[in-house]
């Protein structure tokens, strides 16, 4: 049906930056929203960024002027451009993809989904 896989993860020293990807593949008619969350050890998870299909954004303020989310409404594709990492960005980042509407067994369905996660690590 649909799937959200994620790339971009990894181990990186405070200051550096990582490029984070969420590919949505499946019968895709138009996806709503898609976002970025993450979960620290013991902790919820949180909203990080989402933009809507328009390109309208929203961050968490902890990550407002470093990070940057953007999509390719062609690709079915969002991105997370993160600067400046700090230790406390440690965590699982989750994609999140909003009121997809796809097209499956002859008809139309409307969804959200998430992806499996990738593990991002800011050493000190």
């Amino acid at each position: 049906q649909v799937q959200l896989v994620e790339s971009g993860g990894g181990l990186v020293q405070a200051g550096g930056s990582l490029n984070l990807s969420c590919a949505a593949s499946g019968s895709i008619v138009r996806i709503n929203a898609m976002g970025w969350y993450r979960q620290a050890p013991g902790k919820q998870r949180e909203l990080v960024a989402d933009i809507t299909s328009g390109g309208k954004t929203n961050y968490a303020d902890s990550v407002k002027g470093r990070f940057t989310i953007s999509r390719d409404n062609v690709k079915n594709t969002v991105y997370l451009q993160m600067n400046s990492l700090k230790p406390e960005d440690t965590g699982v980042y989750f994609c999140k993809a909003d009121g997809v509407v796809y097209y499956f067994g002859s008809q139309y369905h409307r969804l959200d989904y998430w992806g499996q996660g990738t593990q991002v690590t800011v050493s000190s």
